[in-house]
């Protein structure tokens, strides 16, 4: 049974910083492409960043320079550092797997095939 928990969500102060997590199991992680979305009250959800099965990251250009997704394959987590936070980052964040071996942009319409239950980040000014 597939499984990703995520953690590490909770409230910050703009321009702090905050870093998820995201355990998976119930798969073979490592060969699975990994992103990470959010959802804001009232809006719909949006790709954040992704990580394909050689590392290779991409960005919303919304988060580019500010947040750095990895993936340590030994633990079967997923990581997203979130720096420089602004109000707008606020949302619920969660982890999502699909066996592609090369993420979709974090742009792209497509529906990974495995998700987490979100873990919330709130910003506040």
């Amino acid at each position: 049974q597939v499984q990703l928990v995520e953690s590490g969500g909770g409230s910050v102060q703009a321009g702090g910083s905050l870093r998820l997590s995201c355990a998976a199991s119930g798969y073979t992680y490592s060969s699975y492409c990994m992103g990470w979305f959010r959802r804001a009250p009232g809006k719909e959800r949006e790709g954040v960043a992704a990580i394909d099965t050689d590392g290779d990251t991409v960005y919303a250009d919304s988060v580019k320079g500010r947040f750095t997704i990895s993936r340590d394959n030994a633990k079967n987590t997923l990581y997203l550092q979130m720096n420089s936070l602004k109000l707008e980052d606020s949302a619920m964040y969660y982890c999502a797997a699909d066996p592609l071996r090369i993420c979709p942009h974090p742009s792209a319409t497509y529906d990974y095939k495995y998700w987490g239950q979100g873990t919330q980040v709130t910003v506040s000014s």
